[in-house]
């Protein structure tokens, strides 16, 4: 007797999908795979811890005198926590805020000053232009020493560069130099890569930020923010006014 040679069966499947009895028969047996698994509540569980992580940290980044606003608004011991952790943070920048203006280099001193200060805190090295032509040296050192007195838990230093390295190329100047833990951390040559002769502070900031020297949520940083929207609208305020003016003296020769 000649056997029957097995030949695959065909089975209906209108939709792997669909959520029918059938597929789940079809699905016992692996004939089609199972159900891909619905995202949504992975998803509305992702958002609502989301949602409590920012509202737990809501006062994270908020200076004393706004933690002092809020009392009406939050729990009294909520608040106090925040509270003891600004006077912490704040106890502690001003016991790291040991230099605060920029100290100037001379070559002999460099690994003392530099290289080794660097195991202690960031140091952040000028290298500057031995000519009073190059604008942007000039540029830098004004905000060198803004920003120097601004974290003085950063240690800002100033070299010439020929004095420091002999041969160094003039339009390599300005130059800087970020050393932390004996290493160079950056180097920015020329101020190409920020905003050339319109550098201005929050562009040395960022680079604290980026580096790590400053952390992101540091409040001098906020501070820095609320000077310019101060400033801006200072700005905006005198167009208006002399907008007004100039109507009002238009108005006159109607």
């Amino acid at each position: 007797m000649n056997q029957m040679p097995d030949i695959p069966v065909q089975v209906p499947i209108d939709n792997p999908n669909a959520d029918t009895e059938w597929n789940d028969i079809l699905r016992k047996h692996g004939i089609i795979p199972g159900k891909p698994k619905d995202p949504e509540p992975v998803i509305q569980e992702a958002l609502l811890e989301a949602h409590q992580r920012a509202h737990e940290n809501r006062l994270e980044d908020k200076d004393l005198d706004e933690l002092a606003a809020l009392e009406d608004d939050e729990d009294e011991a909520f608040l106090e926590q925040y509270r003891q952790k600004r006077m912490a943070e704040i106890n502690a920048l001003a016991k790291a805020s040991k230099f605060g203006s920029v100290y100037p280099l001379q070559k002999v001193d460099f690994t003392r000053e530099v290289t080794e200060a660097s195991q202690q805190a960031y140091v952040f090295v000028f290298l500057s232009s031995s000519t009073d032509s190059n604008v942007e040296s000039r540029v830098l050192g004004e905000l060198w020493r803004e920003v120097a007195q601004k974290y003085g838990d950063v240690k800002f230093c100033q070299i010439r560069a020929d004095m420091c390295i002999e041969g160094y190329p003039e339009r390599n100047c300005p130059t800087i130099l970020v050393y932390k833990d004996g290493d160079i951390r950056r180097q920015i040559v020329t101020l190409r890569e920020l905003q050339g002769v319109r550098t201005k502070s929050e562009d040395l900031e960022r680079v604290l930020v980026q580096v790590g020297a400053v952390r992101e949520g540091d409040t001098r940083l906020k501070k820095r923010d609320e000077d310019e929207e101060e400033t801006q609208g200072r700005h905006n305020g005198l167009g208006r006014t002399k907008q007004a003016t100039n109507a009002d003296d238009d108005d006159e020769w109607d």
